[in-house]
């Protein structure tokens, strides 16, 4: 196994379609497809509580979020906002917008630090108590998210889930959906995304009310908020032919070598030096 978390988005997109290739279609054959539940509820009830919840959240944070602006301006600079494209209900792109934690340090080569190393103690402490998500009740009331839903994926994602978990985008993403029951670990990538197909398929008024219990619970949950805050999972490149999701820290040899043999390469830190080169 590999770990590729230092070379470039597209030289990762690339041995993750190595991955799609081998193994996708066999997966996609043996799997159990989810069915989203549909009702009164998911159709008409949840999007106009989403609008109230998001209007109310966003007025009553407004103060806050004006705080952290003029913070964060003095920490790191302009531009305060930091965007992103993510993937939304039917696969539709949309924008979210969070307040700047990181700096834009460089190594000797141009290159940007780790996150690890850029993120400043206030980004820490916005991160640690995810008030860096609080403009995300501006794409509630957007309608582009939800209150509880899946978390949005970044778009290098869609073609690499398997059709189960492409259920996914068959609802609004939210703000948050933690498990039903609580856990003593943190979820991998693989639980995360299983916990959201089983929200696909149960969503209703019940189990929203006891999911925002949940993330009021874990929001006082002082040791859960920390590791949340410094967890790093790796990326998802693709599944392996039994459907456990391949992360980028932990890449079969096979995939690596196809992508080495193709450019030329002898080693990953070759790569990583030619694109440090390129920069």
């Amino acid at each position: 196994m590999k770990d590729i978390t230092g070379i470039t988005l597209e030289q990762k997109a690339e041995i993750a379609s190595y991955i799609r290739e081998d193994t996708l279609e066999e997966v996609n054959r043996n799997i159990v497809r989810a069915v989203p539940r549909v009702s009164f509820y998911t159709k008409y009830v949840k999007r106009f509580l989403d609008l109230l919840v998001g209007i109310i959240g966003f007025v009553i944070s407004s103060p806050i979020n004006l705080i952290i602006a003029i913070v964060t301006f003095f920490d790191v600079g302009s531009p305060i906002l930091f965007k992103q494209t993510r993937i939304g209900k039917d696969k539709k792109p949309f924008t979210i917008y969070k307040f700047r934690n990181m700096t834009n340090e460089t190594d000797a080569n141009g290159v940007l630090l780790p996150p690890s190393q850029r993120v400043t103690k206030w980004g820490s402490f916005v991160r640690k108590t995810s008030l860096d998500e609080l403009l995300n009740f501006v794409s509630v009331i957007k309608g582009d998210m939800s209150i509880i839903g899946p978390r949005p994926l970044i778009n290098t994602y869609v073609d690499r889930l398997h059709d189960r978990h492409q259920a996914i985008y068959a609802v609004r993403p939210g703000l948050e959906c933690p498990s039903l029951h609580k856990v003593d670990h943190l979820l991998s990538w693989q639980e995360r995304l299983d916990n959201y197909v089983w929200y696909v398929e149960n969503c209703s008024f019940t189990v929203d009310a006891k999911l925002c219990l949940r993330i009021v619970a874990l929001a006082f949950d002082r040791k859960s908020t920390k590791v949340r805050s410094s967890a790093n999972h790796g990326g998802i490149m693709g599944y392996d032919k039994e459907g456990n999701i391949i992360y980028t820290k932990s890449v079969p040899d096979k995939y690596v070598e196809r992508f080495l043999d193709h450019h030329g390469y002898q080693s990953l830190q070759e790569a990583i030096d030619a694109r440090n080169e390129a920069k």
